[in-house]
């Protein structure tokens, strides 16, 4: 291999780590930012209102690179069934897990999916995993692990059928996203980036608006500033470019590493909920950044 063919294949990781990172950073800080959201709005409501601003915003860039708006012949089922599983999960399903669960409790099993993407990676994309993958998965769900253990060991095993429905809906939040990892990968959608995360924006938020104009009012005369922000964070941020970036890190590198890059997202949410909302942090947290990143890193070199 020349020397230039060797630094574009060496660029190629790069820039696929990147868009991970930034899906990462997104998502990660998400948590303070929903958290402060759920001061003012309701839960479905909010995902409503960041849905019509996200595919609004999407379909304006779109037109204005002369983007393809409409999906080519054929493309529908692939394209509902990548809606569901990328968005549905977190906009419809997950939400339901926090009527049973803290959000602690939720975050160690959402944070499974690297587990279930791994292993649906070897048989439906051939992705064999390799020794240093395993490892720095391990290494990453101890950081996980670590991190909410704390949450989980107050509640004691008299908890434990209180909590099951919420369990049943973050786990099956976790192998839905999975699945969307490794289905994306496997069937791409084809169509260029911008109009894709808009049209499954659109199609997997559309049983939120079921739920929120069936069961849900909001009183816009109490939404603070903070909150009027916070919606627009999760809407441009959280939803176009941490969907965009994650797309383009599927496209990048291996289902799998990519999937493992996703467990910094909770470790950044629990460092920026201690900036940003002043919650503690002490070793237990260090020691958790410390083995997620390290398992991110390993799995990068498999």
């Amino acid at each position: 291999m020349s020397a230039a063919a060797e630094g574009a294949a060496a660029r190629v990781p790069l820039r696929g780590f990147s868009f991970l990172a930034i899906t990462a950073f997104a998502w990660g800080l998400n948590w303070p930012v929903m958290k402060a959201l759920m001061q003012d709005w309701p839960p479905y409501t909010i995902r409503v209102f960041a849905a019509l601003g996200a595919v609004t915003v999407l379909a304006l860039v779109a037109a204005a690179q002369r983007d393809s708006l409409w999906p080519r012949r054929g493309q529908w089922g692939r394209l509902v069934t990548c809606a569901v599983l990328n968005v549905s999960a977190w906009s419809v399903v997950a939400p339901l897990s926090l009527f049973w669960l803290d959000a602690a409790e939720a975050a160690i099993i959402a944070y499974t999916m690297p587990v279930w993407a791994t292993v649906l990676a070897w048989p439906v994309l051939g992705e064999r995993p390799t020794w240093r993958r395993l490892a720095g998965l391990a290494l990453g769900l101890s950081g996980v692990t670590l991190l909410m253990a704390g949450t989980l060991a107050a509640g004691g095993a008299s908890a434990l059928w209180g909590k099951l429905p919420g369990v049943v809906a973050i786990l099956t939040t976790a192998l839905m996203f999975a699945g969307g990892a490794v289905f994306s990968k496997r069937w791409p959608v084809q169509m260029t980036p911008v109009p894709l995360v808009a049209w499954q924006i659109a199609i997997g938020t559309l049983p939120v608006w079921v739920i929120a104009l069936g069961f849900e009012s909001v009183d816009f005369a109490r939404i603070t500033w903070v909150g009027w922000g916070c919606l627009v964070y999760l809407g441009l941020v959280a939803q176009c470019l941490a969907y965009l970036a994650w797309f383009r890190a599927l496209k990048l590198l291996p289902a799998g590493t990519a999937a493992i890059g996703n467990l910094m997202v909770p470790v950044i949410g629990v460092f920026s909920s201690g900036m940003l909302l002043g919650e503690p942090l002490g070793m237990r947290h260090v020691v958790a950044l410390g083995l997620t990143l390290g398992g991110v890193v390993l799995a990068a070199r498999g």
